[in-house]
């Protein structure tokens, strides 16, 4: 058997999609991922009316919903099981129906087995709907057998 040495782009597409795969939440809730690198990726979701809340606007806990999947998958990029430690999330303008919000999240630090990530919601028009901070920490296991 020989070793084969996959890119990081690689591990980062094999860990983000075994992941992907087990995440029925988030695609129960109409998340779509669009893109990952190691240390990033690109969620998306359209607003339809059962995300809307009373005053006709998305819901605040789908949108955090939204960038939780994008940083989960973006510091889980590495082939190396990480969970959220702490999340924040600062409100800048309503999504409303019909809205496509487009989370990006990236890395800002990894160290040991702590790491730092930014989330930027967005919306159609590029317009800031929320902007995320996640901590996020290494435990045990990875995402697939690697050689």
């Amino acid at each position: 058997m020989t070793d084969v040495q996959l890119s990081a782009q690689e591990v980062a597409e094999r860990s983000c999609g075994a992941m992907w795969a087990r995440d029925e939440a988030s695609r129960w809730l109409g998340l779509k991922l669009e893109e990952v690198a190691p240390g990033q990726a690109t969620v998306s979701l359209k607003v339809e009316k059962h995300h809307t809340n009373g005053h006709g606007i998305c819901h605040g806990g789908f949108i955090f919903t939204l960038a939780d999947s994008a940083f989960a998958l973006a510091c889980n990029s590495y082939n190396q099981t990480v969970v959220a430690q702490q999340n924040s999330i600062t409100f800048i303008a309503p999504a409303r129906l019909d809205d496509l919000l487009v989370a990006e999240a990236r890395e800002v630090c990894r160290s040991g087995r702590s790491g730092i990530y930014d989330v930027a919601v967005k919306n159609q028009k590029g317009e800031l709907i929320a902007a995320f901070r996640g901590n996020s920490r290494q435990i045990k296991g990875q995402h697939f057998t690697q050689e």
